[in-house]
């Protein structure tokens, strides 16, 4: 099997990860890291073993893939950089730092028949993999993601941060469009809104209330799913899966008794698990688990709620 020719622009605290995964595939040959931080490209570098540069323009024609993993104001530049070069991109979440530039970047990858996937890590979570083929048109859902404040993510506001992910999965499973949202939220340790809650209400009827934290003293990372007949909790965060369905028999008149199921995971590597697909997507020539498209349906409904919190939220 040849391999693909791949590289990292970004190698801070994630981006060295997914350096890490790409030097240990077997389908990847990891030919440079790049970080505009010369110390921090060359101890990557010499870690795994590659090349170090400082200008990922060095790239041009020497790779098939690459992970962007550069502060958000940075990715539609350098994305679109390697795209018009012919170069598969995974992108980190979100996708760019406004809709037209995330338009702009989902176009230039199908002008240039590139595959661009988009860094939306918690699709690859064994918990929600297996919750896949029990969910079946929800009718609502509530989810909370709160965390510690960490600094790494403090360039954008806890909807871009945190919040995405939950909307990315919810907007996946839905699959219709957002009708009204109505958010509120508040800045508690940084300039930007770092608690938020939003309520989305869809055109097929499923309304969803989200809320994301990142200054809480826990971590909780989890998603209650009801339908027509089931009952659905993921807990992302200890990788757990709950099904509660009706069953054959009354505990009262007219009501079914419920009859449930747990199911615990692996941690596993979401990261090496989103790298590998990444890879595969190029080799077998499929659309992403995670495309352009659903990145942008993601930052366009992110960036509906941060416009109404804006609105909301008087000046410090």
């Amino acid at each position: 099997m040849e391999k693909i020719r791949t590289a990292v622009v970004g190698t801070g605290y994630l981006g060295r990860y997914h350096a890490q995964k790409y030097a240990v595939l077997p389908g990847s040959q990891l030919v440079a890291v790049c970080d505009s931080n010369t110390a921090v490209a060359r101890s990557v570098a010499r870690e795994l073993g590659t090349e170090g540069i400082t200008d990922y323009r060095q790239l041009a024609g020497k790779v098939d893939a690459v992970s962007i993993v550069v502060p958000t104001q940075q990715h539609h530049g350098v994305a679109r950089w390697f795209l018009e070069n012919g170069v598969h991109v995974l992108l980190e979440k979100p996708i760019a730092a406004s809709v037209a530039e995330a338009r702009e970047l989902v176009e230039s990858a199908a002008e240039h028949g590139r595959i661009l996937q988009i860094g939306h890590l918690e699709r690859f979570n064994p918990a929600i993999l297996a919750a896949e083929s029990v969910v079946d048109e929800p009718r609502f859902i509530e989810s909370h993601r709160l965390a510690p404040f960490n600094p790494r993510g403090a360039d954008v506001n806890v909807v871009l941060d945190l919040m995405i992910h939950d909307i990315d999965i919810i907007l996946d499973m839905v699959r219709s469009p957002v009708r009204q949202l109505d958010a509120s939220g508040v800045a508690v340790l940084s300039s930007d809104i770092d608690i938020a809650n939003v309520r989305l209400q869809f055109a097929n009827g499923c309304v969803a209330n989200v809320t994301a934290s990142r200054a809480s003293a826990r971590t909780e990372r989890k998603m209650r799913l009801f339908q027509h007949d089931s009952y659905i909790a993921i807990d992302f965060h200890n990788k757990q899966l709950e099904i509660c369905r009706k069953g054959a028999t009354e505990q009262h008149p007219g009501i079914p008794d419920i009859e449930s199921e747990r199911h615990s995971f692996e941690q596993g590597d979401a990261l090496l698990s989103e790298i590998g697909s990444f890879l595969q997507a190029i080799r077998r020539g499929h659309p992403p688990v995670v495309s352009g498209e659903d990145g942008l349906r993601a930052l366009e409904t992110a960036l509906a709620i941060s416009e109404q919190l804006k609105q909301g939220v008087p000046a410090a």
